[in-house]
């Protein structure tokens, strides 16, 4: 996520200028940050792979029960459902995920992380909470707390979810296919945010529409004839053809596409062959593929198969050694959409809470979030995700604004001013929350 022309701006304003009273929920969020700052750190400390959250929800689902919530958990497979009916009125649902990522932890912080794991590759790793997931998930408890204490102040039903495996894509999927909105309320809104490296902490950014891309995992198996590398004649090398295909598929961005519609096409791995001197008969290729619309993403999942095919015939492979071409549908992440009512309710709402110089709009991003399925399961559900900074402004205007100079998401030096990010969360969710369910 980079949008630094916009968020420089923000940080500017944000450093010179004096932050708003605190209002009442403010001095509410701020008098429970040291307790919400121990559970973040435990949970910093104690991070667990997707599907594999054990630890963590039982926890969370404990602090939940203690709230008055009537808690429900392995929803699809290790989530946490938690209701609070609150008289009559709309559904509200605010999500958290819950997973961390397969990276050594290397912030330096007293708390870091130490915890190893092993991935489904089978490979043993460091597990870190490297996309801020943890930070998701205590101001869902600090925005559980203060709805809780608020509900003369609201109406309605909240469902609030601890969700698994956002980093495989897999986790909303696997809770709606569990009877998330047949089991529980189903929700008239639902809302969520996520911590943001290229922006200052204490930002809040929000991208109406389109905000986040369609995300496509698509492996190409190139096949060729091998042999010796000294006579080449005698061969069809996949290395070159794989390279024919790579560069071809760069047209699909640059020439087929209209430049309006946002589109990537990455080949993230290229392997094959074992020796110098041996022309390899395999060439294997990973591609990431990021669009937004869904004719978008079928001209280019369409042209990938059509490009392979067709530079392996003009290589001359005969038909029993065509391109196999294999999109990973059920890795698939559809991109997220915030409906445009929802956004500029919220865009209102917090410029009037944290004033004009923390609350911006933002462009959408290529990254994806499965959040998106949320709203894609019901389009009559009005559906919010928006962006918290977390960068340290010192480190930010260090920068110069320039978020490349800085540990991004994922990064194993990835380290949020948790406090501000916490603490701005809460208030935003748990303000939102009560003007969703605001008494008529």
């Amino acid at each position: 996520m980079r949008t630094p022309t916009l968020l420089a701006a923000a940080a500017a304003a944000l450093s010179a200028a004096a932050q708003l009273p605190a209002a009442t929920l403010g001095e509410a969020v701020k008098a429970d940050m040291p307790a919400l700052m121990t559970l973040y750190r435990d949970l910093h400390a104690n991070p667990e792979l997707s599907m594999q959250e054990v630890r963590t929800p039982a926890k969370l689902a404990a602090e939940m029960r203690k709230l008055g919530f009537t808690v429900t958990e392995k929803v699809g497979k290790t989530g946490v459902v938690s209701v609070l009916r609150n008289g009559a009125g709309p559904t509200l649902m605010v999500r958290a995920d819950m997973d961390g990522l397969p990276v050594v932890e290397d912030t330096g912080l007293p708390y870091a992380s130490k915890v190893r794991a092993v991935a489904r590759s089978g490979v043993e790793t460091g597990v870190m909470h490297a996309c801020g997931h943890d930070t998701h998930m205590t101001a869902f408890i600090g925005t559980a707390r203060q709805l809780a204490q608020r509900k003369t102040e609201w109406s309605g039903t909240l469902v609030m979810i601890l969700q698994p495996g956002e980093e495989t894509g897999e986790g909303a999927k696997a809770m709606l296919d569990d009877g998330l909105y047949s089991r529980f309320p189903k929700p008239n809104a639902v809302i969520a945010f996520h911590d943001a490296a290229a922006a200052p902490a204490g930002v809040i950014a929000i991208s109406p529409g389109y905000a986040l891309a369609n995300v496509d995992s698509i492996d190409i198996s190139v096949k060729g004839v091998g042999g010796h590398g000294a006579y080449p004649h005698t061969t069809r090398d996949p290395i070159v053809l794989g390279a024919q295909i790579v560069m071809a598929l760069q047209t699909l961005v640059s020439r087929e596409n209209n430049p309006l519609d946002p589109a990537v096409i990455t080949v993230g791995s290229f392997q094959a062959g074992a020796k110098h001197n041996i022309i390899s008969d395999e060439a294997k290729l990973q591609l990431t593929v990021r669009s937004y619309t869904p004719e978008v993403r079928k001209k280019l999942l369409d042209g990938i198969q059509r490009i392979a095919r067709g530079e392996a015939i003009a290589a001359g492979l005969p038909a029993d050694r065509m391109p196999v071409v294999t999109i990973r549908e059920g890795e698939f992440t559809p991109s997220t959409f915030n409906t445009e009512a929802l956004s500029n309710r919220a865009l209102d709402l917090f410029k009037a809470r944290f004033g004009d110089k923390r609350v911006l709009k933002a462009p959408p991003v290529m990254g994806g979030e499965d959040f998106s399925r949320f709203y894609l399961a019901d389009k009559s559900i009005e559906s919010l995700i928006f962006w918290v900074g977390g960068t340290p402004m010192a480190k930010w205007q260090a920068a110069g604004g320039d978020a490349s100079k800085l540990p991004s998401l994922h990064s194993p030096f990835w380290a949020p001013e948790a406090d501000t990010v916490i603490a701005t969360a809460t208030e935003a969710m748990t303000a939102l929350s009560l003007d969703l369910l605001k008494k008529s």
